[in-house]
């Protein structure tokens, strides 16, 4: 693969059709993503795994799905990692690239020298999905299980959406000749096309833990298992890239099935955070509590979790007490 070719596919979604056996799905690769997430905070490294996963989850869900505005993913622990947050916004213009931001909650001195996944404890798994203003957001959970976030994400669509889902993911650090070291991920989604839009289940995905063969049975099932068998072929060089381009991989692993790809998705880190909206959310809060929140060189402050902006504002000018600067 070209050094151009390379950079094409770096940052992107690729969606997907096997006609042969009725499923869909997507390919995605990320690079400058993962480097604008995790360049944020000084994560230790099995932090930094699970948020990378957690980002090549939302990157794969959120093009999934007809989405105006935002998806987001949240896990909620008792565990040493304490939260993960990640948010996708759909491109505001056709042609335009989807944001992603993440991050995640944790306590240092509780972290083992454990897989990443064994830094979260008893919890749930959530989608939530928001399509802007004048709509009800959506919400699903399901529990933390399966040894992985891929498949607490599996056991959310067999459970709350009941349609077969498979993810199979790779990402770590990688270094290349002349640049230094830096995360890379690639992932597969295959789901088996819906009876009706997805989304649209309205039980809240408690009680017995489904799985996807649960939801499949004869020509279906038979399907299901042979377009899984041909994905578990695949190997984490050929997702993560760069050495083979996703189109290149969906003709190795499922040619018999008739793959048909359509238009990719470029995707970048972006976070919607603003001086505005800082101020928009301390509008709630009184004179008297803005200066509680005041600091001694007499600002008040706030911080992006997502992105490490720095906020420094003056305290008479925020809360639903502001002064109005026209009043000279």
């Amino acid at each position: 693969m070209s050094f151009g070719t390379k950079i094409a596919w770096d940052d992107t979604v690729l969606p997907f059709q096997l006609d042969v056996s009725d499923m869909r799905g997507r390919v995605a690769r990320l690079d400058g993503v993962l480097d604008g997430i995790l360049k944020q905070h000084d994560y230790p490294e099995q932090v930094e795994a699970l948020v990378a996963e957690m980002a090549l989850l939302t990157a794969l869900i959120g093009q999934t799905v007809a989405l105006r505005w935002k998806l987001s993913l949240q896990v909620q622990s008792n565990g040493p990692v304490r939260m993960i947050a990640t948010d996708y916004y759909a491109p505001r213009e056709e042609g335009q690239p989807a944001q992603i931001r993440a991050y995640a909650s944790f306590d240092r001195d509780r972290l083992t020298d454990g897989a990443p996944f064994d830094q979260v404890g008893e919890g749930y798994f959530a989608i939530l999905i928001d399509q802007g203003k004048g709509t009800q957001p959506y919400q699903g959970i399901t529990p933390l299980t399966g040894g992985s976030l891929k498949a607490c994400a599996e056991s959310y669509f067999a459970q709350s959406e009941q349609l077969p889902t498979r993810f199979s993911l790779s990402f770590g650090k990688s270094t290349e000749p002349g640049a230094g070291e830096r995360w890379r991920a690639g992932g597969i989604m295959l789901q088996h096309m819906p009876k009706a839009s997805p989304f649209v289940a309205t039980n809240d995905g408690t009680g017995d833990i489904l799985t996807a063969s649960d939801l499949v049975d004869g020509d279906e099932g038979e399907n299901w298992d042979r377009v899984n068998i041909l994905l578990d072929t695949v190997e984490d060089l050929e997702m993560i890239g760069p050495s083979v381009a996703p189109t290149d991989l969906l003709v190795r692993l499922f040619h018999e099935e008739q793959p048909r790809v359509y238009e990719a998705q470029s995707v970048q880190f972006g976070c919607t955070c603003s001086e505005d909206r800082v101020r928009q959310s301390l509008s709630i809060y009184s004179a008297q509590d803005i200066e509680k929140m005041t600091t001694d060189e007499g600002t008040v402050t706030a911080d992006c979790q997502f992105c490490g902006a720095h906020y420094v504002l003056d305290p008479k000018s925020v809360g639903f007490e502001a002064e109005d600067p026209d009043d000279g």
